[in-house]
């Protein structure tokens, strides 16, 4: 899942915006329809383009007749409409093209170019668009800021980083918050609006004379789904192999999630991560994981657990697997593991520390060969790129 498609946006004025243009196009917006829409907005921030649309369409437009100039407006404000994301734009105001601005990675959708025209009001609050100003809406990534001490170095390579700031990195991911993803249930809950339950009305309806005076409404149960972790530590991902046992550290203490640290081997290191004292853990991982620093068996490895007693705790499970695509088995094997991970996972997540390089393209056949049965691969060599790659993991 992606970032919110309009982080540090002013809605109100984005929604009176939009109403503008569309009743200058012709089309009869409703007095409450900005006000509707900001508050579809802020109920659901939308994530992508269609999101938007349906949002905007649903609370704009009641007439059948209306949707070709609707889709005309919002074709002429997002096929080419950028949005200013940095304080520049809120100080120099709307129509002031002078400055260049800086370019941002929290929207997918931009920011407007100065020839775009002031049709719609793109007014940013007071927040930046850096990553250690995000809204506190977006509350899928662990903690709801980062340190003004790490902000600086957000956007640079952990193998770049000296150990003072990598020590620093790791001591905040231990201590950050992380939303769980979670899961329908088999059993049911309490709720207001859920469904009648029948039999728990009859029930509650003894202690009334069997008259049925208060009806109980019930909803499927959800519970948290399990994380599955797959850690690289071969002498490739020596740079990255320590920030990713941290981030795991932090996961298994959170909730249900199990941890394995592989390089010619396999070695499961759930119950060692939950260890309170981080300078025991990193001992004890040490001492656990015999090959650590050598070569690389990926496929050999997931293959290992998928075929063990523990196998069973990928299924339904969302699996990361945190390695460079550096192995020295057959990439036939390891697309055979990968199919049968594919079938028992929820969803399959890679984080390659080298896919943030420029010139990267997945061209190892080890790469290639389980790219296929990836939902996503991520960039996760930077601190930024760690949170970004969460949204999607902890969706």
């Amino acid at each position: 899942m992606t970032a919110f498609l309009l982080p540090g946006i002013d809605l109100a004025a984005f929604a009176v915006g939009i109403a503008d243009r569309l009743r200058r196009s012709g089309v009869a917006v409703t007095l409450d329809g900005a006000a509707t829409l900001t508050r579809a907005l802020r109920l659901q921030p939308p994530r992508t383009r269609s999101q938007l649309y349906w949002a905007a369409r649903l609370t704009l437009v009641d007439r059948r007749e209306n949707l070709e100039k609707f889709d005309a407006v919002f074709s002429a404000v997002f096929d080419h409409g950028m949005v200013p994301m940095d304080p520049h734009a809120r100080r120099a105001g709307l129509h002031d093209g002078g400055h260049d601005r800086q370019s941002t990675k929290s929207s997918t959708i931009g920011r407007r170019r100065s020839d775009a025209g002031g049709d719609v009001p793109w007014v940013t609050r007071t927040v930046t668009g850096t990553l250690g100003d995000r809204s506190s809406e977006d509350s899928s990534r662990p903690g709801d800021r980062i340190p003004s001490a790490l902000a600086g170095v957000a956007d640079q390579r952990f193998s770049d980083l000296d150990p003072i700031r990598l020590a620093e990195i790791a001591s905040w991911i231990e201590h950050a918050a992380v939303t769980w993803p979670t899961r329908v249930g088999r059993r049911r809950e309490p709720h207001h609006n859920g469904h009648l339950d029948l039999r728990a009305s009859i029930a509650a309806s003894r202690h009334t004379g069997y008259e049925p005076v208060r009806l109980v409404h019930t909803r499927p149960a959800r519970r948290r789904r399990r994380l599955v972790l797959f850690c690289d530590v071969s002498r490739s991902m020596r740079a990255y192999s320590d920030i990713y046992l941290h981030l795991m550290r932090a996961v298994v203490r959170t909730g249900d999630a199990e941890v394995f640290a592989f390089s010619t081997t396999a070695t499961r290191l759930t119950p060692t991560l939950r260890n309170r004292s981080v300078e025991q853990t990193i001992d004890a991982v040490n001492e656990h994981v015999e090959t650590r620093f050598g070569g690389t068996r990926i496929a050999g490895s997931l293959s290992s657990v998928l075929h063990s007693h523990r196998g069973h705790s990928l299924r339904g499970a969302i699996v990361v697997i945190a390695s460079d695509g550096w192995d020295s088995d057959d990439p036939d094997d390891l697309a055979r593991v990968m199919t049968q991970i594919r079938r028992r996972a929820h969803r399959v997540v890679w984080l390659n520390p080298r896919a943030g390089l420029r010139d990267f393209a997945p061209a190892t056949g080890s790469m290639a060969a389980a790219l296929p049965h990836c939902d996503v691969l991520l960039p996760a060599d930077t601190l930024a790129a760690l949170r970004d790659a969460l949204d999607v993991v902890l969706c």
